[in-house]
């Protein structure tokens, strides 16, 4: 009996998702991880805020995008440097005519200010495989210390791209009024926190 097209298919993308697990972050060690230094996957890091809508709902979006380094050694985790742009009219919610607003003068004014910046000043272990990431925080032309409390996801070779790749996940939380976004307050609500997926491709 000839094999079907279907039972063909079935049987490579069975052997390509094979293929892929076998080769997707293998280390579960932030010790393992390749030293050297690493540019952000801008296709897959995101920066989801959440905040407090009239009381009635935590409301999210996110921003997409961002470039940068990271440079990490994980023998000397306090050594490591993070360095990341974000664009903020990368902002995106499930609300066109919100999102149109949000980059607007009266909230991120994207116009003035097109670029958020976060970078380290201090990188300090706090378990296995934790961290805090104290930096300073650039949004709507003002500067402000943030802390990120980091944790290693994975680490391997990419099975898409080739490339040696390390992720984080990362939460902080900010007062949007101390970066001089204050409409509706208090409203809608001041404080907007941050969960973060970070992936970094080692460089050539």
């Amino acid at each position: 009996m000839k094999p079907s097209l279907f039972n063909i298919t079935l049987a490579t993308l069975i052997a390509v998702g094979s293929s892929a697990s076998s080769t997707q972050a293998q280390s579960v060690k932030l010790e393992s991880v390749k030293p050297g230094t690493y540019k952000v996957d801008g296709y897959h890091t995101q920066v989801v805020f959440s905040v407090s809508h009239l009381g009635f709902t935590n409301y999210t979006g996110i921003f997409a995008g961002p470039s940068g380094s990271l440079r990490l050694d994980p023998a000397k985790l306090s050594e490591s440097k993070l360095d990341i742009s974000i664009p903020v009219d990368s902002v995106t919610t499930t609300a066109n005519k919100l999102t149109t607003e949000l980059k607007g003068d009266q909230w991120f004014d994207v116009a003035k200010f097109p670029v958020a910046t976060f970078v380290s000043t201090k990188i300090v272990p706090t378990g296995d495989g934790t961290v805090d990431i104290t930096g300073n925080f650039t949004l709507h032309g003002v500067t402000k210390p943030v802390v990120l409390n980091a944790h290693f996801v994975g680490s391997g070779v990419n099975p898409m791209t080739k490339a040696y790749t390390v992720g984080f996940e990362a939460t902080a939380a900010i007062k949007r009024g101390d970066f001089g976004v204050k409409t509706y307050l208090p409203l809608v609500g001041d404080e907007i926190k941050l969960n973060i997926a970070g992936a970094f491709e080692m460089r050539e």
